[in-house]
């Protein structure tokens, strides 16, 4: 769909205005709605003002029996024709007062309701380039510019209510303190009793960010026992489910939900650090991590938290099973399940930047052979 242009007059002469922009809680995604007076189109965007996904809406006028090819020429949303549209003769304009905006938990996927029914859903996966576009109620039949809305109301429905449900709860008292504890204990049963704890590192990441950062603390589980290094583990990314999985996963439940963890042997506030900045790059980058992905540190490499000595390290290897690598048995850290979904602890290896290159070249499975192969511990020392 060509996006509707800001001031561009219509086959009547207005010009488009925006009905309600809303950015996404996270602020990686912002919708606007738009109307020329003849149609409706809605626009997802990213960071960068480009629209990633759109949906035409409704129109205004009568419908043409065919597609308007000249309001796609001059780079508006086109009148649907007749025989794809629930009201051929045009329905009402919208009211902003009537509408709510209801984000995915992911942030990456957004519906709009009319008087508390479903207008559209522009889902994370609705792609332009690809000519998927998202879902409108008033839409009859497929286009490259809607999908009916009420083929799949059966799958968005309860996702929106279950969305709701989850902004619900993070904004209500006590709620986050409940989450938690259910976190911390079950890493006391796994790991032993926690040491210092840090809270909510997101925060730290510095100004000119946007949005609203899940939150996130970091606990740490000193050496104990047999056990000769401290574990660091992230608590609070698994309270949200990670963007885009279902891009590449028919069922996300496996893999939604995730902490971060590091074991070591180094100063643990020094270890600590590298996660305000990994503990929000899904949310931020609207990607998802998967047990193999390779994650290359965004500043210069003398400032990798994970450093020591000489090595020269720029990034990480996240491991779901620490034992395919050399050292000591790995604490099990499964068993935690949030909203029926496990939640799985990805552990942190650091790599050097060839390695990541070879990750990305040949795959992360060829990378953790190649890493055995050397005797690589998956303990940071």
């Amino acid at each position: 769909m060509s996006v509707l242009r800001r001031g561009a007059a219509s086959s009547q002469g207005s010009a488009a205005t925006v009905v309600h922009a809303a950015a996404s809680p996270y602020g990686s995604r912002r919708l606007t709605i738009e109307t020329d007076g003849d149609v409706t189109a809605a626009y997802l965007k990213d960071a960068r003002d480009s629209v990633v996904g759109a949906v035409w809406v409704a129109n205004h006028r009568k419908a043409p029996s065919d597609l308007d090819q000249s309001r796609l020429g001059a780079g508006r949303a086109p009148l649907l024709p007749e025989s794809h549209v629930r009201h051929p003769g045009g329905r009402k304009a919208l009211d902003a007062e009537s509408l709510e905006v209801v984000w995915f938990e992911e942030g990456d996927g957004v519906a709009v309701l009319e008087a508390g029914d479903p207008l559209f859903v522009i889902p994370g996966w609705s792609d332009m380039g690809r000519g998927i576009p998202g879902y409108a109620r008033d839409a009859a039949r497929q286009s490259p510019f809607a999908f009916p809305l009420d083929e799949e109301i059966d799958d968005f429905g309860p996702r929106i209510d279950r969305a709701r449900e989850h902004w619900k709860m993070c904004r209500a008292d006590g709620s986050w303190a409940e989450f938690q504890q259910s976190v911390l204990g079950h890493l006391l049963q796994r790991l032993g009793p926690g040491g210092h704890y840090w809270h909510d590192v997101g925060r730290q990441l510095g100004s000119g960010r946007t949005g609203m950062a899940p939150t996130v603390g970091v606990s740490e589980r000193p050496a104990r026992g047999e056990r000769e290094f401290t574990v660091l583990s992230t608590v609070g990314m698994c309270r949200q489910r990670m963007p885009t999985v279902e891009l590449y996963e028919d069922d996300v439940t496996p893999y939604g939900r995730i902490e971060l963890a590091v074991a070591s042997t180094l100063p643990s506030q020094r270890v600590g650090s590298i996660f305000p900045w990994l503990s929000q790059y899904p949310w931020r980058s609207v990607t998802w991590f998967a047990p193999g992905d390779v994650v290359k540190w965004y500043h210069e490499a003398s400032t990798f938290p994970l450093r020591s000595g000489d090595s020269t390290w720029e990034g990480v290897l996240l491991l779901d099973d620490p034992s395919r690598l050399a050292g000591p048995e790995s604490p099990g850290l499964t068993g935690l399940t949030l909203h029926s979904d496990p939640v799985r602890w990805l552990w942190l290896v650091p790599i050097t930047g060839e390695e990541h290159r070879h990750a990305k070249n040949e795959g992360s499975d060829a990378l953790v052979r190649r890493l055995a192969q050397q005797g690589r511990s998956w303990v940071v020392s």
